[in-house]
């Protein structure tokens, strides 16, 4: 079991959910959108956001944000250590820096200092892209080197009395980032942020994620996570809700199951499951609905679901538990399972 770290009012590691980040795509000098944007995530169920620290007017912003949203910000910072200080100062509850790409020695501990100050988080982060020299010599592009260069990382702050650190290690490649992140979970006890790294646009991304977050997950590894996607970060939210519902470690969202059709489907079950999934997408309750193509299987097959629909010869059934409640017309199907699935859920 990792150490535990706190972000804000959010704590990682140990025994703790896994944590659901994002990244704001808007410049962070433009507040109001930044909040707005931050304030949407946050509706959608994401736990820690991130936000990009380009100049001084970027970490400024920080504390205005802070103002006007409840999940802890981290503050992205390359190259300049001085921009780590300033959005620290500004209410930053973490910060991602590379300390080997901010200078001198004296600048890495000028950030530790401000660190312990004020009680912060870091996250200290490697890519497959930014390997130093010395491990891609000794170990060539591998898991050794990805992840021995983000320990270096690591120690470079710990040196200097810094604890609280998040490691992240991450390739676009999902077999090099899955055996990484296996190499760090047996060399360090700090939390991992796990993830896939410009994993693509959203449909392919979304199956390299789900891939590689989801096989770490099942062995124990992560603690928090992001799904990047070249795509609205709001999606990156529900993808993770899904992959970590999938691997059974959080239940407090509705889940929708639906079979894939075949030729005994006399209703359009597609639209429907897609109209429902979207229609509960915000449920915070542990809630299982089906949307079953046919009468035949459908309600044995989904007994053990809340709630469920399938087709039947000129109408379709809802179900609750595998017991048929009631018959309905093709054209008030929609309706009424809706109807259903909300009275469900104000129960639970």
């Amino acid at each position: 079991m990792t150490k535990t770290v706190k972000i804000g009012s959010t704590i990682i590691g140990g025994s703790n959910k896994v944590a659901i980040q994002s990244m704001a795509n808007i410049k962070t000098e433009y507040v109001d959108k930044v909040t707005n944007q931050i304030l949407a995530l946050e509706n959608a169920g994401c736990d820690i956001i991130r936000v990009a620290v380009k100049d001084e007017v970027d970490a400024l912003a920080i504390k205005q944000i802070k103002n006007s949203v409840k999940i802890p910000i981290v503050a992205d910072i390359h190259f300049d250590y001085r921009l780590a200080i300033k959005s620290i100062e500004n209410g930053a509850d973490k910060i991602r820096i590379n300390p080997g790409n901010i200078g001198k020695e004296e600048n890495v501990k000028m950030v530790a200092d401000c660190v312990k100050a004020h009680g912060v988080a870091v996250r200290v982060g490697s890519n497959s892209g930014s390997v130093e020299k010395e491990f891609l010599s000794k170990y060539g592009k591998s898991e050794i080197s990805l992840a021995e260069s983000v320990l270096s990382k690591g120690s470079a702050l710990e040196k200097y009395g810094v604890n609280d650190i998040v490691i992240s290690a991450k390739a676009s490649n999902v077999p090099l980032t899955v055996k990484t992140y296996e190499y760090l979970n047996a060399k360090t006890n700090y939390p991992l942020h796990i993830g896939v790294t410009e994993a693509g646009t959203y449909e392919s991304g979304l199956v390299k994620s789900a891939v590689g977050i989801g096989s770490l997950l099942l062995k124990g590894i992560g603690n928090t996570i992001r799904v990047s996607l070249t795509a609205d970060p709001i999606k990156e939210i529900y993808a993770g809700q899904k992959i970590l519902r999938s691997v059974g470690l959080d239940s407090n969202f509705a889940e929708v199951i639906s079979c894939p059709t075949c030729g005994r489907t006399e209703y359009n079950s597609i639209a429907l499951a897609e109209r429902v999934e979207e229609l509960t997408k915000n449920i915070r309750k542990p809630l299982k609905i089906a949307v079953m193509g046919c009468v035949v299987n459908g309600p044995g097959e989904a007994k053990d679901c809340d709630i469920g629909i399938a087709g039947s010869k000129n109408s379709c059934v809802i179900f609750k538990k595998g017991e048929i409640f009631k018959t309905v017309p093709f054209e008030k199907a929609e309706e009424e399972f809706i109807k259903e699935i909300y009275e469900i859920a104000k129960c639970l």
